[in-house]
């Protein structure tokens, strides 16, 4: 998948128009498909599927189904836009984008636009006496039929959606959602298991000053894709040494430093570096998974600011934290230096470790929840149970954070009693054990 070609995705799965659209579509053709049998269907009295009134009962139905959706469409924005709202407000804006990625209320929207879409086109079917070369005039009967069929679903739509929404603005489900989410990014950026002497790759940038600084020349924003596969098949055409200087997630201004490169540059496609890196205006969690622990800390520490002092809704994004890091700490994170089949080195691609997935995971929630016995309990509890599975050449920054929970717990604690409580290990931060 070509960088451009994974953006369009991207773009398209946060999309809430693109659900809406496809159920108008599939009504549309729902809606010429159901006339054309009816042109061709025996209109007989004993069929329960046909619709029994004459062109005015018709119109009404049909009339009434249309405007009736309306209404429901327009509160199923309403509803949408006061829960993005509220979702900011009391968790974090960079939430937003999972509710607007959620396909139920996408699909909701959809039904009762692509109903409205199905009546009006029914509409135009019905004819009246003077209109029709019969005295009785013309009803398609299984169409308007189907409109009562689809009206019946909207009603029970509407009802799914309101339980959807009231369950979808709790806390637990949108860090469960935020997890998940990271979880695929995951495992497609860390497939891969290590052994317990595996070492941790180290970026070595060459001392030499670079040959040729490759600038950014397109509008500023957040590096959110990188084909690492392009880039070192351009550095290995062109027998240099490439660099990539941002880190996914970093902010690239126009005209900031892109890629550094040693070697003869003569033969190097500029354009085809480019290319191979995509720029957007906020973070994914296409390939940035630290993106994923950055969403969980900010509703940690919204939780845990004076406005809204809820340790409670912390210690839950410190249960998904957790989660993430234990699956994280027998993976084998991807080396930054890439060689190529002969064994030169072509690309150098930083990227963080464990040790920076670690300090992002705790480093804040320890700072600002000092003073919660809730929190520096969770938090210890998440160090020792990591110390216990980590590997030996990942236990450093475990022990590190440790101590500095320790000094932590010192400063805000005075009290030895006090500090003795927030010293002992807890899953829920609080109780006996």
């Amino acid at each position: 998948m070509t960088p451009r070609f994974a953006r369009l995705t991207e773009r398209l799965n946060m999309s809430y128009w693109l659900v809406p659209a496809l159920c108008v579509v599939g009504t549309i053709g729902l809606s010429y498909l159901a006339q054309a049998i009816d042109s061709r269907l025996e209109q007989t009295e004993h069929a329960w599927y046909l619709f029994r009134g004459g062109p005015e009962g018709a119109r009404s139905v049909l009339t009434a189904v249309a405007s009736s959706m309306m209404t429901f469409a327009g509160l199923v924005f309403s509803v949408t836009i006061l829960v993005l709202q509220q979702a900011s407000n009391q968790f974090s804006p960079r939430v937003m984008r999972t509710f607007l990625g959620d396909r139920r209320s996408q699909l909701a929207l959809g039904i009762f636009v692509g109903t409205f879409v199905y009546a009006l086109l029914t509409l135009r079917g019905v004819r009246g006496a003077t209109e029709w070369r019969g005295n009785e005039g013309y009803v398609p009967s299984l169409s308007v039929w189907l409109a009562v069929v689809l009206a019946l679903l909207c009603v029970a739509t509407f009802i799914y959606f309101i339980h959807h929404v009231a369950q979808s603005i709790r806390a637990v489900v949108i860090l469960e959602r935020i997890r998940q989410e990271t979880c695929r990014t995951l495992e497609r950026m860390y497939p891969e298991g290590i052994g317990q002497d595996a070492e941790e790759g180290r970026l070595e940038r060459p001392v030499a000053p670079a040959s040729l600084l490759v600038p950014h020349d397109g509008p500023s924003g957040v590096l959110v894709v990188i084909d690492e596969s392009r880039l070192l098949a351009c550095a290995r055409e062109a027998d240099v040494l490439l660099a990539l200087l941002p880190m996914m997630g970093d902010f690239i201004p126009h005209g900031g430093p892109l890629f550094e490169v040693w070697g003869d540059a003569a033969k190097l496609d500029v354009k085809a570096l480019t290319e191979a890196v995509v720029v957007g205006p906020e973070r994914t969690l296409q390939q940035d998974t630290a993106f994923g622990f950055r969403q969980l800390v900010d509703v940690a520490e919204r939780a845990l600011s004076p406005g809204i002092n809820d340790p409670t809704t912390a210690v839950q994004a410190i249960d998904q934290l957790h989660d993430l890091l234990r699956r994280m700490v027998h993976r084998r994170f991807p080396a930054p230096s890439r060689k190529d089949e002969e064994g030169a080195l072509r690309l150098l691609c930083p990227r963080p470790d464990w040790s920076a997935y670690l300090r992002l995971a705790i480093d804040e929630l320890r700072q600002y929840g000092e003073r919660s016995v809730q929190v520096v309990r969770r938090l210890r509890f998440l160090l020792e149970d990591l110390l216990r599975v980590a590997p030996p050449f990942r236990r450093a920054e475990l022990e590190r954070q440790l101590s500095l929970l320790d000094a932590s717990i010192e400063r805000a604690f005075p009290d030895a009693r006090e500090a003795a409580m927030a010293r002992r290990a807890s899953p829920q931060g609080s109780g006996p054990s």
